[in-house]
């Protein structure tokens, strides 16, 4: 066994799973819950579309958001809901306050309350005074919508408040913006070297001119200034604020930003602070110079006055500034001034051997918040020493409002990292991922076998798979240009055709999830990608791991590749053979497919567009499944037992424990079907230990879930539970069949029957189409809530009712609906997500055959 530290894939949810682990509560962190905050806000105006009337509009008023859904009252309601409704703010006709007027458009209030108000021009007067207007570049352009944190794009100009003057700013330009975490540049220095990383709502940050306005100065960094000539600097200044005219940082991006408190010290009191150079510390200072009733500076003590005293610009607010004897109180150690002789230090001798004051606690006002942060919580932070690095990191105490950081994964390990518990240098667990950004974790010593496995083995470590909604992030060596792709090692795009058959095992509404197609690249690299996310769609990927490892062909030119799968908390790695040279991807991918049991086209090279040339979307499964796997020619049970791939001969399947669950049906985000998909009606067993252990038993996988169908039969009744619909199906079709039956009879008389049963294959698909289509009384446009929490409520996602009700969601809120609103607006994991946009959609199909016409 070969042993080393290895990079591993890293997932928070399983890391702390398998630990358990406490993440830190994502509403302890106040700068991030403030960052993902849309940017309009309740109480804001705008001019909307009147509904009843043609060309004509109205003021209303936004009342709540959901991601980028509004909702709006018309005004002259007052407070009366019943009128409310939901716009998409990317779809809607929405203008700021004042656009009819400039455009000669109809300004009338809705016919339902015309006759309320005698002169509704006063009314609207009255309405307006005093009230926030939604800005017009959120309504319109490329704005439209976005957060405040996606307002700020690369090249916007900020101002950046000096290090030690707070009366001097200088221009800086973003180079990156993180979920708000911001890379700046100091106008005129473009030298990675200077970069400086900032959040966005952090108070040194101002719009651009804001410095003249307030008749501050424009300076160039006090300790960068000798870096460049006056002339310079103040061309780059000149060229950098003319360039920020023509697209201008809208000023909502500093809406969220706190105003300063007043302090009350004075010159020559001392404190105690985190050191502002080396975090790992608390040092005792003193205040050196007050600027004004916001500013102030402080200085570390040092009495050797050999070195140049180490001061920062604080006001009343900033992190790590604590009164004296505070260390003392909290059990921490208090480091001794430089050239402080006495081994032990103490306060009441250190004021009077220097002769000064101790700053009173009434400037601390909020020494002891802790925000909800205990010992052992995790969370993501800032390296001190690496500002653009993100570690995991561990709470290790926690004291008043300081929090003490063990920072995982570094190559050269640090002192515990002492932060405040408002700075904006933490950040929740999985933030990075949100955001795209590299976290720095944990590396695990792994013993790897040298010799290769032929079957897929469990193992300990941490192997995540990608998550199947994440952005494809491909490795340089597949961003390759056109000249290269007809190489003999490279392959053009190949794409992933949504609406073909999935087949049984992998996940339809996942698989609707993937990018439409990856490449173009090399073609081990593009082809790992593909099967990797494949892997991460299915309903087991452990199974689909395993399929694949069958895919190989002597004459192929293969690479080895390691692909990795995820299930109920185990990872399990498998070495697979895949082709290198372009003439044998598509064939590669055929045979993929066909191993898969899907349709052929369902990934390769051809792009399917609305219909497949396999018009596999008109299959049911076991009719698709039934044909192709004759036209395959799947090797019987003998016949691979002669090729040497099983090295036993099939036994029948022990009696199982697992509870047999009927799979829901998956709503794709592409389009809507009105027919039931393939996976539909299909039933599996949930036990993926119990699948890998039948390796040889696969006679046949229609058998085999005809089987796992029988003993769901069985046990329905022992159980008390009404019998499945399938199972009624079943009865009715093959009246002679028992439910009792041995699985070994049932088999038998279930392949027996295949032919028989192959002219009832229409009648069952309509069966099943008839009994999951919906048919509505009444129009959903004219839903209220409660008529949505009742149709919620008379679904399998009764439980999700409540949140309907929270969010004032009617019927027209909930056809503009999708799974990344889902999820977003209603914090649901991908699951349940998927099962409420079934219903949702069930509800936009009926919509569209009943009432769109």
């Amino acid at each position: 066994m070969d042993c080393a530290e290895e990079e591993v894939d890293f997932n928070w949810e399983e890391y702390l799973e398998e630990t358990g682990a406490t993440a830190a509560p994502h509403t302890s962190f106040r700068h991030v819950e403030l960052s993902l905050q849309s940017s309009f806000q309740p109480g804001m105006k705008l001019e909307v579309a009147n509904k009843g009337s043609l060309d004509t509009y109205w003021v209303a008023t936004i009342i709540t958001t959901c991601g980028q859904l509004l909702l709006l009252r018309y005004c002259g309601y007052g407070d009366d809901r019943k009128a409310d409704f939901w716009c998409d703010v990317m779809t809607a006709e929405l203008h700021p306050v004042g656009w009819c007027a400039l455009n000669n458009k109809t300004l009338q209030p809705p016919e339902a309350i015309k006759e309320k108000y005698s002169d509704w021009a006063e009314f609207l007067i009255k309405e307006l005074t005093g009230s926030r207007t939604a800005p017009a570049n959120l309504l319109e352009g490329p704005l439209k919508g976005k957060n405040t944190v996606d307002l700020i794009v690369v090249g916007c100009i900020l101002e950046v408040r000096d290090d030690s003057e707070p009366t001097v700013y200088w221009a800086a330009q973003v180079r990156c913006n993180v979920g708000g975490r911001l890379c700046l540049s100091y106008v005129g220095l473009n030298d990675p070297a200077h970069y400086r990383w900032m959040f966005y709502l952090d108070n040194r940050l101002r719009p651009l001119g804001w410095a003249k306005e307030n008749n501050l100065s424009m300076k160039p960094p006090t300790d960068r200034c000798d870096l460049r000539s006056s002339s310079e600097w103040t061309e780059a200044l000149d060229q950098a604020t003319a360039e920020a005219l023509n697209s201008p940082l809208p000023l909502e991006v500093f809406k969220d930003h706190a105003d300063l408190n007043t302090h009350s010290l004075r010159a020559g009191m001392k404190l105690e602070m985190v050191s502002p150079v080396e975090p790992f510390h608390i040092l005792p200072v003193s205040v050196t110079k007050i600027y004004n009733e916001y500013y102030f500076q402080i200085t570390v003590d040092d009495l050797t006055a050999e070195a140049p005293p180490t001061s920062v610009v604080c006001h009343a607010d900033s992190p790590g500034i604590l009164p004296v004897q505070w260390c003392l109180k909290n059990g921490v150690g208090l480091e001794r001034p430089r050239g402080f002789e006495s081994q032990d230090f103490d306060w009441a001798d250190y004021l009077k051997h220097t002769g000064t004051e101790a700053a009173p606690d009434v400037c601390f006002p909020n020494a002891s918040q802790n925000k909800g942060f205990c010992k052992d919580m995790w969370l993501e932070a800032v390296n001190p020493h690496q500002p653009a690095e993100l570690c995991v990191a561990r709470i290790t105490q926690v004291k008043g409002r300081l929090l003490w950081l063990k920072l995982e994964g570094l190559t050269k390990p640090l002192p515990d990292c002492i932060v405040d518990v408002e700075s904006m240098n933490i950040f929740p667990v999985g933030w990075c991922e949100a955001n795209g950004y590299p976290l720095t974790h944990l590396q695990k010593t792994v013993c790897l076998p040298q010799k290769k496995i032929a079957v897929v083995q469990p193992e300990k470590q941490l192997a995540p798979s990608q998550p199947p909604d994440a952005p494809l992030n491909l490795c340089p060596s597949m961003a390759m240009d056109t000249g290269l792709v007809n190489g003999k090692y490279c392959c053009s795009q190949l794409f992933i055709n949504h609406r073909c058959f999935s087949g049984p095992y992998l996940n339809k509404g996942r698989i609707a999830e993937l990018p439409k197609a990856v490449g173009p690249g090399k073609c081990a690299v593009v082809l790992k990608e593909i099967l990797t996310m494949l892997i991460n769609s299915a309903y087991k990927p452990g199974r689909v791991l395993r399929e694949l490892q069958m895919v190989e062909d002597p004459q192929w030119n293969c690479q080895e590749e390691t692909l990795k799968a995820k299930y109920k908390g185990k990872s399990y790695r498998s070495t697979m053979r895949i082709v290198r040279t372009a003439d044998q991807v598509s064939e590669f991918c055929r045979r993929v497919c066909e191993r898969l049991q899907c349709c052929q086209n369902l990934f390769g090279p051809t792009y399917v567009s609305d219909t497949c040339p396999e018009n596999c979307s008109s299959q049911t499964k076991t009719k698709y499944t039934y044909y192709k796997k004759r036209k395959v020619g799947r090797p019987s049970l003998g016949e691979n037992a002669q090729d040497g791939d099983m090295t036993k001969p099939a036994r029948r399947r022990k009696k199982r424990k697992a509870i047999f669950v009927q799979k829901k049906r998956r709503s794709s985000i592409v389009g809507y079907h009105t027919t039931e998909s393939p996976q539909d009606s299909d039933y599996y067993y949930d036990d993926e230990e119990e699948d890998f252990e039948e390796w040889g038993s696969e006679a046949s996988s229609n058998s085999l879930r005809e089987e796992a169908s029988s003993h769901s039969f069985q046990d329905a009744p022992r159980r008390g539970r009404p019998p499945r619909r399938a199972a009624l199906q079943r009865r009715a079709t093959h009246p002679n069949t028992s439910d009792r039956s041995s699985p070994r009879r049932t088999t038998r008389s279930v392949s027996c029957s295949q032919n028989q049963t192959a002219n009832h294959t229409n009648t069952k698909t309509e069966s099943f189409e008839e009994e999951d289509r919906l048919v509505l009384e009444r129009n959903p446009l004219e839903w209220s809530v409660s008529d949505v929490v009742e149709f919620i409520t008379s679904t399998d996602c009764a439980s999700l009712a409540k949140i309907f009700q929270e969010q004032d969601i009617d019927g027209q809120a909930l056809l503009l609906l999708t799974l990344p609103t889902v999820q977003e607006c209603m914090d649901l994991k991908l699951g349940p997500a998927i099962k409420l946009c079934h219903q949702i959609e069930r509800v936009k199909v009926a919509f569209y055959s009943q009432y769109a016409n």
